[in-house]
């Protein structure tokens, strides 16, 4: 009897625990792709291209990860904005590196 009430409390525990484990997964590729785009701008506009291009390169890897779980033209457009960002902003062009980030999360804001 002792071993049927431990064996259900153990099952019992790993169930709410296991079950309340959604709400402490990682952050979505969409959500991940989204904030680094925003940083990529905000540093496109500080002028700051090696940053750009940092956040951008995140954004990327982010964007083709969501794109493969479900793809989208929103998606596929934005990944080329994020990579002319990379380009630009390894190039030290901030501006048009901040353009094209901004470029981009007008089209990940737009994925439904």
């Amino acid at each position: 009897m002792r071993r049927r009430i431990a064996a259900a409390a153990l099952f019992l525990g790993v169930v709410t625990f296991v079950g309340t484990g959604i709400s402490w997964a990682a952050k979505s590729h969409m959500v991940e792709a989204t904030e680094h785009t925003q940083a990529a701008v905000e540093h496109g506009k500080a002028g700051h291209a090696d940053v750009v291009a940092t956040h951008a390169t995140a954004a990327l890897q982010h964007a083709e990860a969501a794109q493969k779980e479900k793809a989208d033209p929103h998606k596929e457009a934005a990944i080329k904005g994020l990579k002319e960002a990379v380009e630009h902003g390894k190039a030290g062009h901030a501006d048009v590196a901040g353009k094209a980030a901004a470029g981009a999360l007008e089209h990940l804001k737009a994925v439904k």
